[in-house]
C-alpha cells in the first residue's frame, strides 16, 4: 500500500500534519509513504513566491490577507475562482508526472491549494487512487468548494455543517481531528517536566509564537507579564525569530524566563506549563488541546485564524487577548480563580483529538482493503 501526502509551503502547520500522520503509518508493515511539498518539486519558483507571499501577507500585512480571504468567503461559488485557474495551469502536468512515478493508492492532501490541483486532474486523468482532504482549522477554508475528494477530515463533529454547507455530502465526512503527532498524547507530570527543563514547580505560563516567531508586540506583552505580582514563571518560544530571542534574552526581567528558539520538545513545554498564551494556529490548537492546556489567543492572522479564534470562543475552549481585555488580566485571572482553569479543561474534553493520527491511520487502511 503507497499513501502520498501533499503539501504547500504556507506555514509549518501543513507539512507536520502530513509528518505526524506518516510517522505512523511508516511504522505499519506493507505500507510505504512519500510526502511531497507539491509546489516546490512540480514549481521551485513559484515555491519561493508562495512562501514568500505568505509570510509578507501574514506578517507584514496581515490585514490585507484578512481583505482577501473575505472577499474569498463572498464570492460566487458557481463559478471557478482565478486562483483556481492559476493553480490548475501551473501545477497539473508535472503533479501527474508525481502520481505516475509513485502510483499511490491514497492521495492525502493536507492544504486547499493541493486538493485543488488534485480534483482537477481526477476529473481529467481519472485514477483509482483513493482521496483523503485534511481541513487544518477550525472552520473551512472558502476554496473547499472547489474540490472533489472521498473523504474530508475535519477537526471537529462541530465543524460538519460548515463542509456540509459547502457542498460536500455527510458520508464523506470523517471527524478524527487535525493529525497531530502520538507524543501529544500521552503527558509527564508538571513536577517531572519542570524538573527536567530546570525550572521552578510552580504556576509556568508558556508563551508561543509559532514557527516563524510572528507575534505583533510580543516584547511588550512580555514586559506587561513580568509586572505581575503574581509568583510565576516564563517559557517563551521564539521559533526562527533570531531577533525576538535576542530581545527577550537581553531583557533584564523580574520573572524567571527560559527561553527558547526553535525547539523539537513543545511536547514537554506543555507538560510544564499551566496555560499556553499562543496564536489561533489550526495544528498549535489541536495540540494544545490534546494536551488538555488551557489557551490564551492573541493576534491571530486576519482569515482563518480570526475564524479559529471564534470557534475557540464561541464553544468555551479559550480565552482572547484585546485591548479591552488585556494579556496580563488574563493570566492574573487563571493564577487566582482556578475555576476557570477547570472550565477551560472541562469543555476541552469535547473536543480534543489525542489520537487523532493514530485514527486517521487506521482509516487510510480501511479504505484500501
Amino acid at each position: 500500500m503507497r499513501i502520498l501526502f501533499l503539501s504547500v509551503p504556507t506555514g509549518q502547520g501543513h507539512h507536520q500534519t502530513c509528518k505526524a500522520l506518516e510517522e505512523y503509518c511508516s511504522n505499519i508493515d506493507g505500507v510505504e509513504c512519500m510526502t511531497v511539498d507539491v509546489v516546490d518539486n512540480v514549481q521551485p519558483l513559484l515555491a519561493d513566491s508562495l512562501s514568500n507571499a505568505y509570510l509578507l501577507s501574514t506578517k507584514m500585512t496581515p490585514g490585507v490577507y484578512g481583505k482577501i480571504y473575505e472577499m474569498a468567503e463572498r464570492r460566487d461559488y458557481t463559478k471557478t475562482s482565478g486562483l483556481s485557474r492559476i493553480i490548475k495551469t501551473v501545477l497539473n502536468k508535472k503533479l501527474m508526472r508525481v502520481l505516475r512515478d509513485y502510483k499511490p493508492d491514497v492521495i492525502v492532501a493536507s492544504h486547499v491549494f493541493s486538493a485543488i490541483a488534485v480534483s482537477y486532474l481526477r476529473r481529467k486523468y481519472p485514477f483509482k487512487a483513493k482521496t483523503v482532504a485534511i481541513i487544518t482549522d477550525f472552520t473551512v477554508h472558502p476554496f473547499w468548494e472547489e474540490t472533489n475528494f472521498d473523504y474530508y477530515i475535519t477537526a471537529t463533529e462541530l465543524l460538519d455543517f460548515q463542509v456540509i454547507k459547502k457542498g460536500h455530502s455527510p458520508e464523506k465526512i470523517k471527524s478524527f481531528g487535525i493529525p497531530i503527532s502520538p507524543k501529544f498524547s500521552t503527558s509527564v507530570p508538571k513536577k517531572e517536566a519542570r524538573a527536567e527543563l530546570g525550572l521552578d514547580d510552580k504556576f509556568t505560563v508558556l508563551f508561543m509564537m509559532g514557527s516563524m516567531g510572528y507575534g505583533h508586540n510580543t516584547m511588550q506583552s512580555i514586559k506587561q507579564l513580568d509586572s505581575l505580582d503574581e509568583d510565576f514563571q516564563l517559557i517563551t518560544v521564539c521559533g526562527r525569530n533570531t531577533r525576538l530571542k535576542q530581545h527577550i534574552d537581553n531583557f533584564v526581567s523580574d520573572k524567571k524566563i527560559l527561553n527558547f528558539g526553535y525547539v523539537n520538545n513543545v511536547d514537554l513545554l506543555m507538560d510544564a506549563a499551566d496555560c499556553i498564551i499562543t496564536k489561533p494556529g489550526g495544528l498549535s490548537t489541536s495540540e494544545a488541546l490534546a494536551k488538555g492546556l488551557p489557551i490564551v489567543m492573541l493576534n491571530p492572522i486576519p482569515g482563518q485564524e480570526d475564524r479559529n479564534e471564534e470557534f475557540m470562543l464561541n464553544n468555551g475552549l479559550a480565552m482572547s487577548i484585546s485591548e479591552t481585555f488585556t494579556i496580563d488580566e488574563a493570566i492574573y485571572q487563571l493564577i487566582n480563580y482556578p475555576h476557570k482553569i477547570n472550565q477551560l479543561k472541562e469543555n476541552m474534553k469535547f473536543v480534543a483529538k489525542p489520537h487523532s493520527a493514530k485514527e486517521m491511520g487506521e482509516f487510510l487502511l480501511y479504505i484500501c482493503n
